[in-house]
């Protein structure tokens, strides 16, 4: 139970992230610059693998 809830948290955080008026202001000023919006798709890429991973650690390959 402890990965749902930490995943919930996680998801949480990043609904809250997103409403800041000055993360908004920074998405939009990342996707008018064409470079920082490729470099800011790859990051995001990269990490979504890498949270793949952890979660294929932590709850293993048993899932069908």
């Amino acid at each position: 139970m402890s990965a749902i809830r930490l995943a919930a948290t996680v998801v949480g955080a990043a609904i809250s992230l997103s409403r800041n008026p000055a993360v908004r202001a920074g998405i939009v000023a990342v996707a008018s610059n064409p470079k920082a919006r490729e470099t800011a798709i790859n990051i995001t890429r990269s990490a979504a693998y890498n949270a793949g991973v952890v979660a294929r650690h932590v709850v293993g390959r048993r899932l069908p």
